[in-house]
């Protein structure tokens, strides 16, 4: 099990229910998700330690096709992860990472269900910074 971050896993962050296609990153895959596991371990500094669950991070080309996602999506560079904390609402998540100035691309309350957070795709550049939420009423800013 190679460790990327102190709590955070490479097979954590590659697990996929469609194991039937192949969910390996490159090497520069790797190191997004480096980046993105010390993201990951300041949310959890934030929420007092509690557990993080992670339902998708990185997607390969068939797994992102096969999930319905857009190939622009940050999941395919291993710059984003879906999660959701036992005992915390996606709200509650979100909440608290813009309450604490998390340097966070883009963080989006999902269905209700997951919080999805993302590091910039590029190393070294500025996070935009940008809240949204998703849900049946469509695409919008959190407020």
């Amino acid at each position: 099990m190679s460790h990327l971050s102190k709590h955070f896993t490479l097979d954590e962050l590659t697990v996929t229910d469609h194991r039937e296609f192949d969910n390996s990153p490159t090497q520069e895959e790797i190191s997004n998700l480096q980046r993105l596991a010390q993201l990951l371990e300041q949310v959890k500094e934030t929420l007092g330690g509690k557990p993080i669950m992670i339902n998708s991070a990185f997607r390969s080309k068939q797994v992102n096709d096969a999930v319905g996602s857009s190939d622009k999506s940050q999941h395919r560079k291993g710059c984003a992860a879906d999660l959701r904390v036992p005992g915390v609402t996606p709200d509650e998540v979100v909440r608290a990472v813009i309450a604490a100035g998390l340097p966070y691309d883009q963080i989006i309350r999902e269905f209700d269900r997951w919080t999805h957070i993302s590091i910039p795709n590029v190393d070294g550049t500025e996070p935009r910074g940008s809240a949204l939420i998703i849900d049946k009423a469509g695409v919008r800013v959190y407020v």
